[in-house]
């Protein structure tokens, strides 16, 4: 519904589809439709449940499950079909609710870079085995990630939204549906507002790079014969913008074009995992130190994954 509204105003305003403007334009209003309706409905949805779940409840669960926490986590990102943009709201409200934020890590690592319908789409693809290394380097990855950086302390480095009244709020009784639905509505809009700006910057550079930058071009600086290819990917991959099942058409086209299945995956892999848009939006919440050092664990477990892949397919 979202691909067919985006059309509609693209084709209404006379930008053919198929050109590199239409492409973007059309990209940009899709997935800024899609991911505002994710945060306002998951934002929401999480702001309710909150109230029947205390924060320091959630926290002595997974506070004293470690591993299980972060596997817990991983898992969940499997089966949630969140692009990195799309799972941050559900990242924040881990945070809000007072999950561990090094099991929040785990979860925006693995959410938009394991999913299922890419999944399927990469079974077919490339067969069983790829897509059980593709699975079980991705839950790796996300894991180690949590943990390294749960390891560094790194509550100090958030940038809270908003920290007022929090505890107060949840010092006292939740009375009727009318209280935690108002309490609901509020928090919303307050994240709303204070991210909507981030999304649409984010957003527009990658349907920009999504329109113009060809699909050659990977296969021309990546290829067969360069050493550094799966380092290129990566780099390249961070500053575009996509869901796993949306950028499996280009992993099959480089595939064909002669680019290692590593390197490809490894491309895969930084397009969702990583991306300039999601690194935007958690600037709001995260001080920069933070924010390389999340990009840089993750960056570098890609690329080492990806030469794994490469030696052993």
């Amino acid at each position: 519904m979202l691909d067919a509204a985006a059309s509609f105003v693209v084709t209404t305003v006379g930008i053919p589809l198929e050109s590199h403007l239409g492409a973007a334009i059309h990209f940009f209003i899709a997935d800024i439709l899609k991911i505002f309706l994710l945060i306002i409905a998951i934002v929401f949805t999480v702001s309710v449940l909150r109230t029947f779940l205390p924060p320091e409840r959630i926290r002595r669960f997974l506070s004293g499950r470690r591993m299980t926490g972060h596997l817990f986590a991983g898992l969940f990102g499997i089966v949630t079909p969140f692009c990195t943009c799309s799972a941050i709201p559900l990242f924040l409200g881990f945070l809000e609710a007072g999950v561990p934020l090094s099991v929040t890590f785990t979860f925006l690592v693995a959410s938009p870079m394991i999913n299922e319908v890419a999944l399927v789409m990469l079974l077919g693809l490339f067969g069983w085995r790829v897509t059980l290394l593709y699975i079980g380097s991705g839950l790796l990855i996300a894991i180690l990630a949590g943990l390294f950086l749960g390891s560094l302390k790194a509550e100090t480095l958030l940038l809270p939204l908003s920290r007022e009244g929090v505890d107060r709020k949840f010092a006292q009784q939740w009375n009727t549906w009318e209280d935690r639905l108002t309490y609901a509505r509020n928090y919303t809009l307050m994240i709303f507002r204070r991210v909507w700006l981030y999304i649409v910057i984010g957003v527009g550079i990658g349907a920009g790079i999504h329109g113009y930058v060809p699909q050659d071009f990977l296969a021309s600086v990546a290829g067969e014969g360069n050493p550094f290819a799966v380092i290129v990917a990566v780099l390249i991959g961070i500053p575009l913008y996509s869901n796993a099942a949306g950028i499996m058409p280009l992993v099959s086209v480089l595939t064909e074009k002669g680019v290692a299945i590593g390197t490809v995956l490894a491309f895969m892999m930084a397009v969702t995992g990583l991306s300039l848009p999601e690194f935007l939006i958690l600037r709001r919440v995260m001080k920069l130190k933070l924010l390389f050092l999340f990009f840089g664990t993750v960056g570098a477990g890609i690329i080492i994954t990806g030469y794994l892949f490469n030696a052993i397919l």
